[in-house]
């Protein structure tokens, strides 16, 4: 099966993100413990962009983190 490429971008919601790329679900569990939450139980259908703001993340490491597992 051929590598697809990587595009997530911050208004892609985390479920969009989890479901196209599995193994980014480790990268929001890593983020669980700085948003205090399980991002992806309490913010699953919100975008990127909102989970950061809401959350107090880095929006570009959460991005980048994202997709590096992706890649």
């Amino acid at each position: 099966m051929p590598e697809e490429t990587t595009d997530i971008r911050p208004n892609m919601t985390v479920l969009d993100v989890v479901s196209r790329y599995r193994r980014t679900e480790a990268v929001f569990r890593k983020y669980d413990d700085k948003a205090g939450v399980c991002l992806c139980c309490d913010a699953l259908f919100e975008p990127l962009r909102e989970v950061a703001d809401k959350y107090g993340l880095d929006l570009a490491a959460l991005m980048a983190d994202l997709k590096a597992s992706a890649g």
